[in-house]
Formats: C-alpha cells, structure tokens, sequence
C-alpha cells in the first residue's frame, strides 16, 4: 500500500558508547514517584502509582554539545523535572515484580519539561494534563545505558542543575513505586513493547525555567546530559 506522503523520522535516542539508536515506541511517566515531591505537590504516602503519557516524537537528543529546546508557548511557569528513564526491550502484559527486570533493556536520564500553570489549570477544571506534559521537545533525555553495564540500581544519585546552582538532589532509593514494581503495575494496564521509554518520577526541587537557561542533570553510573532553553 503506498502512503499519501512521506511518514516521519522514526524518534530514536542514542546507545552510550554505540553507533546504534534506540527506537522510541511510546513514552509513559509515572507521576509523583518520590515522597518529597509528593509533598511538594500537595500529596503524601504510597499512593497507587498513576500514569500519563507523551507522543514518541516528544523525545529530543543532543549530540557531544546541550539540547537546544525553544521555550514553549502559552505558558509563564515552565518547570523541569528530572528522572530516571527505563528503556524497555520486551513485549510484556500483567508482568510479575519479580519478571519485570527482564523487560529492561537499559536506563538514561530524562528532563520531563511541565507546563505547570497550564497543568495547574487542568487539575482545577479535572481536565487531562496533555497540553502541560505532552507538547513538542517536552521530554529531552540523553544516551541509553544498556542494563548489563549499569547494574544493581541501588542508591545512585540523580541530581539537576539551572546555570550551574543544584536544584533538584536526590537518590533513587528514594522512589516511592521502585522500577519493577512500576513495570508491573503499567503492564496491567498497557501492553509494553520494545521501544517504550517510562520516566519513573521526579525528586523534590522542581522548578521555573526562563529562556536562555542552562540545565545539567545526571544520575550516577548511567548518564549526563545538558540542555538550553533558546531565547523567545
């Protein structure tokens, strides 16, 4: 069958230390995943975890220099968030705990961008969040570790910095719904496949973004990656 016009680029992330790519099928995230945050957001205790979702084509890579990302419209409260990535490489439906590393094909570091007041907004009239986490280059993330090289997660630290001041300093220790518990909760209600990224929350310390800032974040052991936003 032929197409009416040409599909668009398959969104890919790059493989550290490889010259292969990743290829994106969907992207999940896992919403207040660390107790801190939690609290930060007006929240507390072990929830059951809840998910939203980004389009594919929302990740955004950069090469040996910073993501460039414009600074999105419609919003004053741009606000960062950074997390741990779990890219998975098997398909995967009502996943056990205790199968759910076998899922895992390797780990980044994401930046999930938020529109928070246009998120805030949604919440007050009990809207969906898409125009706040799902728009273009919302979810910068840099090169995919495979999970053979990383090993035993542990308590690395994961940490984001805004024109060279920390802002957000954590450990994944710290998250509340641990990988393969969130693996197994999604698969009971998405069918993973291969090619599926989830973004597995934030610690505390979100916040406001302004055009022309500069971003590091990182996560012990697996990654760093930089990121500019460009001025309006």
């Amino acid at each position: 069958m032929d197409l009416c016009f040409s599909p668009p680029l398959q969104p890919h992330v790059p493989i550290a230390g490889d010259a292969e790519a990743f290829p994106v099928h969907r992207i999940y995230c896992v919403g207040r995943n660390y107790e801190e945050h939690a609290r930060e957001m007006g929240a507390s205790g072990r929830e059951e975890p809840f998910f939203f979702c980004k389009p594919a084509d929302a990740v955004v890579c950069g090469g040996s220099g910073p993501v460039i990302v414009p600074y999105p419209d419609r919003t004053q409260d741009l606000q960062h968030e950074v997390e741990l990535v779990v890219a998975i490489g098997a398909a995967g439906t009502n996943v056990a705990v205790d199968r759910a590393a076998r899922l895992v094909w390797g780990y980044s570091v994401g930046i999930d961008l938020t529109r928070r007041d246009l998120q805030a907004q949604a919440k007050k009239l009990g809207r969906p969040w898409d125009v706040a986490k799902g728009f273009e280059r919302s979810a910068p993330i840099g090169a995919i570790r495979p999970a053979a090289e990383v090993g035993v997660l542990g308590q690395r630290r994961i940490w984001l910095e805004v024109n060279g001041q920390l802002r957000q300093d954590g450990r994944l220790s710290q998250m509340i719904w641990n990988v393969e518990e969130t693996i197994a909760q999604l698969s009971g209600f998405f069918e993973l496949a291969a090619g599926d990224l989830i973004f597995t929350g934030t610690p505390a310390g979100v916040g406001r973004l302004v055009p022309g800032d500069r971003i590091e974040a990182g996560i012990e052991g697996i990654g760093t990656m930089q990121l500019q936003l460009a001025p309006r």
